[in-house]
C-alpha cells in the first residue's frame, strides 16, 4: 500500500439536508508526522513552468482563470500534493485516493514511471482550469491520455449540480460515474467503481477502454460490465483492509446490502441514505474506528491487535469536506470545512472559500513541533486522548460539538450580511475569526486533558 492511504465520501444534492454537493476526504500518511497547511493560491502564484519530483514529468502551464483553496503538504521536498480543494468558479477537486489494480492490466497497459504523472500533481494541473465537474473530469483525462500515471489514484470533482467520481486505470486510461443525486459513495482504498454504463451520459471514460476490455478477454462476466472486477483486486489485504471500512460506513448512513459483512467484496458502489447527510453525521463517520461493534481498537480486550484499518487512525493528516450551496449567493458558495490531524480527536471548521488568505494557525504550519499550529496542537491531543481515551472521550465530543456550533453561528451570520453585501475581505476576517474559535476550544481541551493523564502518574505518594 502507498503511504498516501485515505478514505473518500461524495454525496448528491438530493441526498444532503440541506441540497448542497459534498466530496469529501481524509488524508492518510505512514506513522509518521507530515505538517499539512491551508493556503489560498492566487492565478498569479500559480507555477507556470510545472516539474513533478517523483517523475520527470514537465509541462508549461497557462495563467489560470481560477484561484483556489489547497491542502498541501507543509514541506514541498516531495511534491505539492495539493490534497483537495475549491476554485473561485465553486468547483471542488480531491485528488487523490491510493487504489488497486491487479496484474492483467498493468501488464497490458503498464504505469509510465518515467515521466506521468501522480498524487503530487493532480490538483495544481486540473482545479485552476476547469469551470465544472465534468470539465474537471475531461481535463484529467486528456492529460492521462497523453502522459500517463506511475500510480493507481481516485480522484473526486464536484459544482453546485453535479459529483464525479474518476478512478485511472493502468497507466494511461481511466473511468468515471457521476454520483446520482439522491445517493451517496463511500470508497475506500480499492478500485471501486462496479457495473458500468458505456452508453450512458453519466459515465466518461478513456476513449479505447471497451475496446481494450473486449480486445484483452479482460471480462470475467457473460453480462455488463464491473470494472471492480475487471481492473480492481479481490486479495486478502482488501478483505482486511479496505472492504469493512465500506461495510461499516453503509451500515451507519444506509444503502448497505442486508446481511453483509465486513470483509465482502461485492459491497454496493453507489448508495441511498436513510435520512438526509449532514455535515455532522459526515464528520462521525469519516471519524469512525468500527465503534458499537466488536472491532472497535478501543474495545478490544487487552488492547489486542485490531482485526480491520478503520477511517479514523493515528495516521490522519486532514480532512476536507467540499461543500457546494444551492441556496446562497454565488460568493459564499463554497465552504472548504477542514479538521487536521487524526480524526477522532479534532475539529470541522467551515472556512469560506473565496477568500484572499487562509488563517495564519491553518497556514503556516510549520515542520517542526509547535503548538501554535492547528496540525501540531492535535497530534498532541491524539497523543494524550489515545492513551486515555475512555476518559478523554466525552470532552473530546463535546469539543467538537461545541467548535462547530459557535463556528457555525459566525457562518449564519455572515451569510446574512454578505447576502445584502458581498466583500471578500470580509469573508477572509471570518475565516480568522473561526480560526481563533477552533484554536481556543481546542486548546482548552489539551488542558483538561493533561489534566486527566497527569492524575494517572505513577510518581504519587
Amino acid at each position: 500500500m502507498s503511504e498516501h492511504t485515505c478514505t473518500m465520501l461524495l454525496a448528491g444534492r438530493k441526498a444532503t439536508i440541506d441540497g448542497s454537493t459534498v466530496i469529501c476526504r481524509e488524508e492518510d500518511y505512514g506513522n509518521a508526522f507530515d505538517p499539512q497547511k491551508f493556503v489560498f493560491i492566487q492565478p498569479t502564484d500559480q507555477p507556470r513552468h510545472y516539474a513533478s519530483k517523483g517523475s520527470q514529468f514537465k509541462i508549461e502551464l497557462p495563467l489560470p482563470p481560477y484561484g483556489y483553496t489547497s491542502t498541501p503538504d507543509a514541506d514541498d521536498a516531495e511534491g505539492v500534493f495539493g490534497a483537495g480543494g475549491i476554485n473561485t468558479a465553486n468547483v471542488a477537486m480531491t485528488a487523490t485516493e491510493t487504489i488497486t489494480s491487479n496484474p492483467r492490466i498493468r501488464a497490458i497497459d503498464p504505469y509510465n514511471h518515467e515521466n506521468g504523472l501522480g498524487e503530487e500533481d493532480f490538483l495544481t494541473l486540473v482545479l485552476p482550469y476547469i469551470s465544472s465537474a465534468r470539465a474537471g473530469v475531461e481535463r484529467l483525462g486528456r492529460l492521462l491520455a497523453k502522459y500517463g500515471t506511475y500510480e493507481a489514484n481516485a480522484i473526486a470533482f464536484s459544482d453546485q449540480h453535479e459529483v464525479w467520481y474518476f478512478e485511472t486505470i493502468g497507466g494511461h486510461h481511466w473511468a468515471a460515474v457521476r454520483v446520482p443525486d439522491d445517493q451517496y459513495v463511500i470508497a475506500p482504498n480499492r478500485l471501486n467503481i462496479a457495473d458500468f454504463a458505456f452508453d450512458s451520459p453519466e459515465t466518461m471514460c478513456a476513449a479505447d477502454l471497451k475496446q481494450l476490455i473486449d480486445r484483452n478477454q479482460l471480462n470475467p462476466d457473460s453480462v455488463g460490465y464491473n470494472l471492480r472486477r475487471i481492473f480492481g483486486s479481490a486479495s486478502d489485504q482488501d478483505r482486511v483492509y479496505n472492504n469493512p471500512r465500506a461495510w461499516y460506513v453503509q451500515q451507519q448512513l444506509g444503502g448497505g446490502r442486508p446481511g453483509s459483512q465486513p470483509g465482502d467484496y461485492d459491497l454496493p458502489f453507489t448508495c441511498t441514505p436513510t435520512h438526509l447527510l449532514t455535515i455532522e453525521a459526515i464528520k462521525q463517520v469519516m471519524s469512525s474506528h468500527y465503534q458499537g461493534t466488536a472491532y472497535d481498537p478501543y474495545q478490544l480486550a487487552g488492547h489486542g491487535a485490531a482485526p480491520f484499518r478503520s477511517i479514523a487512525l493515528n495516521r490522519n493528516l486532514e480532512l476536507h469536506v467540499l461543500q457546494l450551496r444551492n441556496n446562497v449567493p454565488n460568493p459564499l458558495v463554497g465552504i472548504h470545512w477542514l479538521a487536521f490531524g487524526p480524526n477522532t480527536f479534532n475539529a470541522l471548521v467551515p472556512f469560506y472559500a473565496n477568500v484572499q488568505d487562509t488563517p495564519a494557525a491553518y497556514r503556516d504550519t510549520s515542520s517542526q513541533f509547535t503548538p501554535n499550529n492547528m496540525y501540531w496542537l492535535v497530534h498532541t491531543l491524539a497523543a494524550i486522548g489515545d492513551q486515555n481515551y475512555r476518559q478523554a472521550q466525552p470532552l473530546v465530543e463535546q469539543c467538537g460539538e461545541d467548535v462547530l456550533a459557535a463556528t457555525r453561528q459566525v457562518q449564519r451570520q455572515v451569510d446574512q450580511e454578505m447576502t445584502a453585501h458581498f466583500s471578500v475581505n470580509q469573508l477572509t476576517v471570518a475565516n480568522d475569526r473561526m480560526a481563533r474559535i477552533a484554536m481556543g476550544k481546542l486548546t482548552a481541551l489539551l488542558g483538561k486533558m493533561v489534566g486527566l493523564a497527569f492524575k494517572k502518574e505513577r510518581l504519587q505518594y
